[in-house]
């Protein structure tokens, strides 16, 4: 039983799905029908490339493998059993003998004031079609405003976390938002804002000065406002106060800062050293030698490093899934268990069209030629859409792009605070029951309410005229961070998944493939669940 289908829990079934050739029975649990290729996603919310290039087939490419659709929730690893909740509400239960936990991570919140509220993070499909339609969006509305005012918040995008993900989503995001203006000019004088935020001293903190350089120098060239040792303070619907004290008007709240463990791992009641479950060298769970961990949420002993742990990165995933295997495997009696070890090969960083940074095997390249090795890399990683994704990448060299929203998921449907962001919240789903008469072009809440912000309903209660949200995150911040332990150059505990922290982020090279966006993105994609003590949190509606 595999619990997850990221890079961590895609590699294990692969791997045992070929070493088996159809002598084990190998069950996959994960909400989703697909693998997430969660690198590429800055470009699909740049229109890019279309969802469907950034995912694979379970299915089509697992033979072999039982794939069994449903959000973990429990493990009783007493009674070896996993309780699930199926795409239609419905439960049940799968029984093990050998169980591989690779169930990723989530977005870890701070507590600063309105993020929870007015910030959207970068981990999965769902968010990343979000932020295409509602940057689109906010252009679109910018051009029509009447004042100034207006028309400065709604094309000022603020990207918290310098980081690959943040790095990358602020780089694509510029360059989108330009081409868009290009055919509909804003108002004499104005034009699309972006500002990368970080704590950090410098862009990609982690990563060698010289493509830490690289990217800064193409960023600042492009017109993105770069703002190093700066975060978020308070986070309203008017826009963002900093913590350097200026406020600054916005509609849209990028949150690509850090990661937790799922929480699931919380309720195996085995020891967890900062979230993660605590796996020997072999990825196997102490004192219980038929469960396997990898991924985010496995505290993977680094044997170059005696006494730390390895990064929640996906590079790590990766050939976490694959050792985790071959040891279920020897646990079975087939072949010989190994250790984790791990050697870094590289980063490479999607700057957007010829641009990116890169260090394969320590040579660090910038501009084209890294933009050539980015791109061969992604495509030499990515276990299918090969051929559709370079079509992708051709027809955007000659072709504009279409900058168009479908409308296809609105602002409730991606909360920051969801244990689950590769699953968009639906009305019909927890909370009320589907409405079929709601006119075309309403955003409605679960349950088929208008949203409150919208005409006739109240408005909503953490927005302007309304009450303020409860449960909404307080307290004073750290010291020179914002709400909380500051992570490794980022605000929040753990670093990113997609946030460098000593290795390379999960979306890069390392002679693996790389590991979520986020964001980021971030995360290894694990299989997502509801978790009983985190309940998808009430939409609310912003102006947009």
């Amino acid at each position: 039983m595999i619990v997850g289908a990221g890079f961590a829990g895609y590699r294990t079934a692969r791997t045992l799905s070929r070493m088996s050739q159809g002598k084990a029975d190998i069950t996959l649990l994960n909400p989703t029908d697909y693998f997430l290729y969660l690198p590429l996603l800055p470009q699909v919310a740049a229109g890019i490339l279309e969802p469907r290039r950034v995912t694979v087939s379970l299915s089509g490419t697992l033979p072999h493998v039982r794939l069994v659709l449903g959000e973990a929730h429990g493990v009783d690893m007493d009674a070896r059993t996993v309780q699930y909740t199926d795409p239609e509400g419905n439960g049940g239960t799968l029984a093990y003998d050998r169980l591989v936990l690779a169930v990723g991570s989530v977005n870890k919140l701070l507590p600063i004031p309105g993020v929870a509220e007015h910030a959207h993070g970068f981990r999965g499909l769902p968010e990343a079609l979000y932020l295409r339609d509602h940057v689109t969006r906010q252009v679109e509305l910018a051009a029509a405003a009447e004042d100034r005012d207006t028309c400065a918040a709604r094309c000022t995008f603020v990207v918290v976390g310098a980081g690959y993900t943040g790095t990358e989503v602020a780089a694509h995001g510029k360059m989108y938002t330009d081409a868009q203006v290009r055919k509909h000019p804003l108002r004499q004088g104005m034009s699309p804002r972006w500002m990368l935020l970080d704590v950090a001293p410098r862009v990609l903190p982690e990563m060698d000065e010289r493509l830490s350089a690289t990217a800064d120098r193409v960023l600042r060239e492009r017109g993105v406002d770069v703002r190093m040792g700066t975060s978020v303070k308070e986070a309203t619907h008017e826009g963002v106060l900093l913590t350097d004290g200026e406020f600054v008007p916005s509609r849209t709240l990028v949150w690509c800062v850090g990661v937790r463990p799922d929480p699931l791992v919380e309720s195996t009641g085995e020891a967890l050293e900062r979230g993660r479950l605590v796996v020997d060298p072999y990825l196997q769970v102490p004192g219980r030698p038929e469960v396997f961990a990898c991924g985010d949420a496995a505290a993977v002993p680094d044997l170059n490093n005696p006494g730390k742990y390895t990064p929640m990165t996906a590079q790590h995933a990766w050939r976490h899934g694959k050792v985790a295997a071959v040891n279920v495997a020897a646990s079975l009696g087939v072949g010989e268990r190994r250790p984790y070890r791990h050697r870094d090969l590289g980063f490479v960083v999607d700057l957007g069209g010829t641009q990116a940074a890169a260090n394969p095997l320590g040579v660090p390249l910038s501009g084209p030629a890294a933009g050539a090795v980015t791109r061969g890399y992604h495509l030499a990683a990515m276990p299918g859409n090969r051929v559709r994704v370079a079509a992708d990448w051709l027809l955007d060299a000659v072709l504009p792009r279409q900058s168009v929203q479908l409308g296809l998921v609105r602002s409730w449907s991606v909360p920051l605070e969801s244990s689950s962001p590769e699953l968009a919240r639906v009305p019909g789903g927890p909370g009320g029951q589907a409405r079929t008469d709601e006119p075309a072009g309403t955003e409605s809440r679960p349950g088929g309410e208008p949203a409150k912000n919208q005409p006739g309903g109240e408005p909503a209660k953490n927005q302007p005229g309304g009450e303020p949200a409860k449960n909404q995150p307080g307290g004073e911040p750290a010291k020179n961070q914002p709400g909380g332990e500051p992570a490794k150059n980022q605000p929040g505990g753990e670093p990113a998944k997609n946030q460098p922290g000593g290795e390379p982020a999960k979306n890069q090279p390392s002679g693996e493939p790389a590991k979520s966006r986020s964001g980021a993105p971030a995360r290894s994609g694990r299989a997502k669940r509801r978790h009983p003590h985190h309940p998808a949190p009430g939409p609310v509606e912003r102006d947009d």
